[in-house]
């Protein structure tokens, strides 16, 4: 055998005990808890054979406690590029079956490098988080590798899409890279995400918690609101993450592939016409709407368990993509509160930083009194949402179904916060408040000084304080609604508009950068 077939030869072998990471028995270990490998998953993401694998054959470089005797191939993370539905993605999957998925110094390296040519290259980066933490055993070299892949998290937010996929643990300052990320998604039962292990909130506080209850999918997706989304498999969260992708582009300074389809423009809906109910405080199922004016009726929703009394998520009009922001009636009667405001504030900021035009539904009675939200700086988080549509310059369609009320009306995407063009539906009620609170509060005196025909009085003054403000009228003769139009030919009417909005360009004042309410 020659020197040269030599050679190939332990290339071939190196790379094949390179790919088995920890060895068959680490990689047994992770499939009986419910896990895959780094590369299953990466081989499930990515298109057959378009993976391209970068620092296959680098080490780390500690010699403390014991490390030295020890240096596998790739050091728990793989690396590389690859295609999605044939289009470019930068990737990196930490490998449990090395040190535990630990972050090493050199692990911080490659995945930098890989960030670093995301940017560079405008294409997505995408993240599948299965590790321990940091290595202990290199100490500030770890901490220092972290903030290393922050720094280029926050560098990268806006110019190219961030996708954290958790398929195992995530914790410490481990978490703080998913959260700088625009998209995050856990697995149920196998991952989890907090700051402080179970042991450390014992010692500290003395609840007792597991895992799961501190920290896991189902928390973070619908309490803490983490997490974007919760599937129940790895493979359901991978087809996820590959579903996502088809709504967004590739950076920041394209826009999102259109999808084909046979759905007719001017699809009309007579369901529409009657799903507002004659009463105004009976509830409605907002979905119903969003479905019947998308295309083929596919809404790929974001946040789905968290704050669901506002909708957020994509879908595609007339082919092309448009982000969806939707008060739901169906729940605490759509009213905007501190989670609500976040969750549609950083889905705003996010269609706007990729060029995706944002279609928003109105029926919102106001924002949700009460201690707990004033003591929890409602005021700034309302503030938030009400940012991210002034500051947005993508095309803004709004239309108002019924209730739009007070500040909540101007937070959600008004003509004043430069909303393109803004529909209402005659049911529309555009006001500072509701009938009843503005009778008491405007004829408050007059009912007291005559108790025996106060109920006359209420009557009298709501019925005219509804001839007023219970309709879009007022607000379309002052051009603040462009038109009143008729529910069953919504899709027609916000496609037409989107259309014509195509070619806007809208510019904010030079700055640094903004001072967002946080």
């Amino acid at each position: 055998m020659s020197i040269q077939s030599e050679n190939i030869e332990k290339l071939v072998d190196r790379r094949v005990k390179a790919r088995l990471g920890g060895g068959q028995k680490r990689i047994e270990a992770q499939h009986a808890k419910g896990k895959k490998t780094a590369r299953e998953r990466l081989e499930l993401l990515l298109d057959p054979g378009s993976f391209e694998e970068f620092d296959m054959f680098m080490h780390h470089r500690c010699t403390n406690f014991g490390m030295e005797k020890d240096h596998p191939d790739g050091d728990g993370v793989v690396t590389g590029c690859g295609t999605i539905d044939g289009r470019l993605v930068y990737v990196f999957a930490q490998d449990f079956t090395v040190n535990g998925g630990s972050l090493s110094k050199t692990m911080s390296e490659k995945i930098t490098k890989i960030q670093d040519m995301a940017v560079r290259n405008g294409a997505p980066c995408i993240g599948l988080n299965d590790s321990g933490g940091a290595r202990i055993q290199e100490g500030i070299d770890a901490l220092a590798g972290y903030a290393e892949i922050f720094e280029r998290n926050i560098l990268a937010s806006g110019v190219v899409p961030q996708i954290s996929g958790i398929f195992g643990p995530c914790a410490g300052g481990a978490v703080y890279s998913p959260a700088l990320t625009d998209f995050t998604l856990m697995v149920k039962n196998t991952s989890y995400m907090f700051l402080t292990g179970p042991a450390v909130v014992k010692s500290v506080t003395g609840e007792e918690v597991s895992q799961e209850e501190l920290g896991g999918a189902s928390v973070h997706a619908s309490k803490s609101g983490v997490a974007h989304f919760a599937t129940a498999s790895e493979e359901e969260g991978i087809k996820t993450i590959k579903k996502l992708l088809s709504y967004i582009p590739q950076n920041n300074m394209e826009t999102a592939p259109e999808k084909p389809t046979t759905d007719p423009i001017n699809r009309v809906d007579d369901a529409l016409n009657s799903i507002v109910p004659d009463n105004p405080n009976k509830a409605y199922d907002m979905y119903a709407v969003i479905k019947s004016i998308v295309d083929d009726g596919d809404f790929f929703e974001i946040h789905k368990d968290f704050a669901k009394n506002i909708i957020v998520g994509f879908a595609h009009m007339n082919g092309k993509s448009v982000g969806i922001v939707a008060n739901q009636p169906n729940v605490l009667a759509g009213v905007l509160d501190i989670n609500a405001s976040r969750k549609a504030a950083r889905f705003v900021r996010f269609c706007d930083a990729f060029n995706i035009p944002l279609v928003t539904l109105v029926d919102v009675p106001g924002f949700l009194p009460g201690t707990q939200q004033e003591y929890g700086a409602i005021i700034t988080n309302g503030a938030k949402l009400l940012y991210a549509y002034g500051e947005a310059t993508v095309p803004k369609v709004t239309v108002t179904l019924r209730k739009g009320y007070g500040g909540a009306h101007i937070v959600m995407s008004c003509k004043q916060l430069r909303g393109d063009i803004n529909y209402a539906w005659p049911s529309a009620q555009i006001a500072v408040m509701g009938a009843d609170g503005a009778v008491n509060i405007l004829y408050a005196k007059d009912m007291k000084e005559d108790p025996e025909n106060a109920a006359k009085i209420f009557d009298e003054k709501k019925a005219e304080y509804e001839e007023l403000f219970s309709n879009p009228y007022q607000a379309a003769q002052k051009g603040y609604v462009d038109d009143v139009i008729e529910p069953r030919n919504t899709r027609f009417r916000v496609i037409r508009a989107l259309e014509s909005l195509a070619g806007k360009r809208q510019e904010i004042p030079a700055k640094k950068h903004d001072n967002l309410p946080l």
